[in-house]
């Protein structure tokens, strides 16, 4: 009787191994790479905000008060066209028949000055080629500024090595209708209050 007990015990021990033995080298090897330590550079979480700091501090040392504070406040940048580089009639306040909108990682948008006509969707893309963090995007800010440098260095140059959409490809039209009536707001608001400043600092001047 014992000897058919322990028989069917050592095999009831030997199927379960079968199951047991996977599971607990499995779970011990799950644990050796928990402590085991990362190879490469440790991860920081604080990087990629400081980094879009210093891009934003970059950003806004390189475009005018107006620029900055239009990208500050509405998240994009308009930059006016150049009358030599593409078509367009009418004429916007700023002499430019046309203008372009500048998204963080996303198509320049081209607009007529006058209608807010949508025209096309330039498609660029600026890597981020730094050590040891390189990637594919740079830091929002880095994006934009990277795009304004590219249109007001070199327009033409920009447009004819972008890849050319129509509008709507990436970006939908009545999102950048909208932004175009934010900065239309945004443009009045800030000539009001650039109005009501000039009588007092009249004042000051005078005093």
């Amino acid at each position: 009787m014992l000897l058919a007990l322990a028989a069917t015990t050592l095999v009831a021990l030997a199927l379960l191994s079968d199951l047991i033995i996977p599971t607990v080298a499995n779970a011990w090897g799950r644990h050796r790479a928990r402590r085991r330590r990362a190879p490469g550079v440790l991860f920081d979480p604080g990087r990629e905000r400081r980094a879009e700091q210093r891009a934003r501090e970059l950003l806004r040392s390189c475009v005018n008060e107006e620029e900055w504070a239009m990208y500050r406040d509405l998240g994009f940048v308009r930059v006016w066209g150049s009358q030599a580089a593409g078509p367009g009639q009418a004429q916007s306040a700023a002499g430019a028949p046309y203008g372009y909108l500048i998204y963080p990682h996303r198509p320049i948008v081209a607009y007529l000055a006058q209608t807010h006509r949508l025209l096309s969707e330039y498609c660029v893309n600026f890597p981020d080629d730094s050590r040891p963090y390189g990637s594919a995007r740079l830091p929002d800010s880095d994006d934009v500024l990277a795009k304004w440098m590219a249109l007001t260095g070199d327009e033409r140059r920009l447009i004819e090595s972008a890849n050319m959409h129509l509008p709507g490809r990436q970006i939908d039209p009545a999102q950048v209708t909208r932004d175009l009536w934010r900065l239309a707001q945004w443009e009045r608001a800030r000539m009001r209050s650039l109005a009501e400043r000039r009588p007092s600092d009249r004042v000051d001047a005078a005093g």
